[in-house]
C-alpha cells in the first residue's frame, strides 16, 4: 500500500490574547479554538454570541481598547487627516486614533472602509500594527475616507457637536453649561460615552429651578436613569424650600411633580404649605401669562371665582390633576383656619373634606388617636426644619389635637448638628399664637407617638441621609419622656433638611 506523504502546512504566526496566556490566529477571527475566542471577549469586553455572529467587532474592539489607551499618553496629533465627516451642513477634519473613540464614526469609517477596499480586514491589521508597536508614521499611507452622518435631534447644534468632536482631542475641553444638552445629545449620537458620562456627572451637579426640567427629559429621552433618579432626588428636597419660590415652578413635568409628591423623602415645612405649593402649579399651568410669583391670596381668589356648581378637581379641567392631589396627606391639616380656606376655596370634592373633618372629629373624641392612619411611611403628618448656614439653634411650635411639640435642630460645630423634638405645655409662652379661645387641649399626661426623624444634606453631588428609624415612644410633660430620641448628624453639607413624621396610635 503507498502512503501519501503527508502536507506540512507553513506555521501561522501566532499572537496572545488579553491579559491571559492563549494564543489566537490572527487572520481567522473565528477559529477552532472557541477557549481562546471566549478569553479574548472578556479581555475586549465583547459579548461572545455576537463576536461568533460578527468576528469583524473583534478588530473594531481592538482598536478602540489600544486607541483609548494610547491616547492618555500622546499629544494632540497634527498630521493630516485621515478621514472627512459631513455632518450638519460642515466637514469636519479627524484622524482615526481620535475618530475610534466614537462607536458611530468607527461603524461609518468601517464602512467606508469595506466599499473602498478589497480587504478591509488587512487594512485594519496594517492599522492595528501600527499601533501596537509605535510604527504609526511608518503605515502604509490608508486612502482619506469621507463619512457621512445624518442628525434629526433637534437638540444638536452646530456648536454642541463641534464641541463633541473637540472632546475626542481634549478629554477635559470646556463644555458650556448653555450647551451641555446638546452636547449630551450629540454624545449620545456619536456612542461617545466619555463624554456623555461626563455630561451627565455635570448635570446632575448643576441642578437648579431652571435647568432641572431639561435634564429631566434628557434623562427620559436618553433613558439614562443617573439624571432622572438624581433630579427626583433634588427635587424631593428643593420643591417646596426653593422651586415652590420661583416662576420655575411652572416648568416642572406633572410625571416628575406625581413621582415626587408619592416620594416618602419628600421634604415639607408643613402639609398646608406643600398643598399651597401644589396650588400655585395649577394655577400657572392654567395662566400662561404670568411672569411672577403670585400671592397666595391671588391663588385662593382664583380658584374661589371659578364656578361653584362643582368643586375644581370634579371638573374636566381638574381631572387629570386628582393624581396629585391623592398624594397630599389632608389629614396633616388641623389648624381651624386652613381646614375652613379648604372648604371656601371649592378645589376639592365634597367627599374628601367630609372624610378629613370626620377624621379629626373621631380623633379628638379619642384623646387624639389617629384610628384612620396606620403606616407612618405613607400616611404620618410631617413637618420640616430648613437648617441653613446662618442658624445655630431653630425650632418650631407645632399643636395637634390638643398636644404641642417643639422641633428643634442645634449646630455644636461646623460639622455636628442634633435633631429632635419634645412634648410640651399648653401654658409655655411660645404657645401663646397656637393656643386661641376655641382651640383643644389635651389634658392627658402622656400621649403614645410613633415617629421618624431623618435629616438629608448633600455632599459632593451625593446625598447623605441620616435617621432615627421608627420609635414608638409615650410622651410625658416632665424629663425625660418629653424628649424624644435625639438624631445626630456629621455632615459638611448645608443646608440641612430635617423632616418629623409622626402618628398617634390607638392607646
Amino acid at each position: 500500500m503507498k502512503m501519501l506523504n503527508p502536507q506540512h502546512k507553513p506555521r501561522l504566526e501566532r499572537r496572545i490574547a488579553g491579559a491571559t496566556n492563549r494564543w489566537r490566529l490572527p487572520r481567522q477571527p473565528v477559529s477552532g479554538d472557541l477557549l481562546a475566542l471566549s478569553q479574548l471577549c472578556k479581555a475586549l469586553s465583547i459579548d461572545f454570541d455576537e463576536a461568533l455572529k460578527n468576528p469583524h467587532r473583534l478588530y473594531v474592539s481592538q482598536i478602540q481598547k489600544i486607541f483609548s489607551e494610547n491616547l492618555k499618553n500622546k499629544a494632540v496629533q497634527n498630521g493630516e487627516a485621515d478621514v472627512i465627516l459631513e455632518c450638519l451642513g460642515f466637514k469636519w477634519e479627524l484622524h482615526q486614533p481620535q475618530l475610534f473613540q466614537s462607536k458611530t464614526l468607527t461603524k461609518l469609517y468601517l464602512g467606508a472602509l469595506a466599499r473602498a477596499t478589497t480587504s478591509p480586514i488587512k487594512e485594519l491589521e496594517k492599522l492595528l500594527q501600527a499601533h501596537l508597536t509605535g510604527k504609526i508614521k511608518e503605515r502604509p499611507p490608508i486612502k482619506k475616507m469621507i463619512i457621512s452622518l445624518k442628525i434629526n435631534d433637534p437638540l444638536v447644534t452646530k456648536v454642541a457637536f463641534a464641541t463633541a468632536l473637540k472632546n475626542l482631542y481634549m478629554s477635559e475641553a470646556e463644555i458650556n453649561m448653555d450647551d451641555m444638552l446638546g452636547v449630551l445629545a450629540s454624545a449620545h449620537i456619536l456612542q461617545f460615552s466619555t463624554l456623555f458620562q461626563r455630561c451627565v456627572a455635570m448635570m446632575m451637579s448643576g441642578l437648579t429651578p431652571s435647568t432641572i426640567k431639561n435634564v429631566y427629559l434628557a434623562g427620559c429621552k436618553y433613558k439614562e436613569e443617573q439624571l432622572t433618579t438624581a433630579c427626583e432626588k433634588w427635587l424631593e428636597m428643593n420643591l417646596v424650600p426653593l422651586v415652590g419660590t420661583q416662576i420655575h415652578l411652572r416648568k416642572i413635568p406633572q410625571e416628575l411633580l406625581h413621582k415626587v409628591l408619592k416620594s416618602p423623602r419628600l421634604f415639607t415645612f408643613s402639609e398646608f404649605h406643600l398643598l399651597k405649593i401644589l396650588l400655585l402649579w395649577v394655577y400657572l399651568q392654567l395662566n400662561h401669562k404670568i411672569q411672577t410669583i403670585p400671592t397666595y391670596e391671588t391663588v385662593l381668589a382664583f380658584f374661589i371665582s371659578c364656578p361653584r356648581k362643582s368643586s375644581f378637581l370634579d371638573r374636566d379641567t381638574g381631572q387629570s390633576l386628582i393624581p396629585l392631589f391623592l398624594c397630599l396627606r389632608l389629614h396633616g391639616i388641623t389648624k381651624g383656619k386652613d381646614l375652613e380656606e379648604l372648604r371656601h376655596m371649592n378645589f376639592f370634592p365634597e367627599s374628601w373634606l367630609v372624610r378629613v373633618i370626620a377624621n379629626h372629629y373621631h380623633a379628638l373624641e379619642s384623646g387624639g388617636d389617629m384610628a384612620h392612619v396606620k403606616d407612618l411611611t405613607a400616611q404620618a403628618v410631617r413637618f420640616g426644619l430648613f437648617f441653613s448656614q446662618e442658624y445655630t439653634t431653630f425650632s418650631k411650635m407645632i399643636a395637634i389635637y390638643g398636644f404641642f411639640f417643639e422641633i428643634k435642630g442645634t449646630k455644636h460645630d461646623t460639622t455636628s448638628y442634633s435633631f429632635y423634638m419634645q412634648r410640651m405645655r399648653h401654658t409655655d409662652v411660645e404657645f401663646s399664637s397656637l393656643v386661641s379661645d376655641h382651640g383643644p387641649v389635651s389634658l392627658r399626661a402622656e400621649r403614645l407617638v410613633k415617629y421618624e426623624i431623618r435629616a438629608q444634606a448633600l455632599v459632593d453631588g451625593k446625598w447623605q441621609e441620616f435617621r432615627t428609624g421608627q420609635i414608638m415612644q409615650k410622651f410625658g410633660l416632665v424629663k425625660p419622656s418629653c424628649k424624644s430620641h435625639v438624631l445626630k448628624v456629621q455632615t459638611v453639607g448645608i443646608p440641612i433638611y430635617a423632616s418629623f413624621s409622626f402618628i398617634f396610635p390607638i392607646s
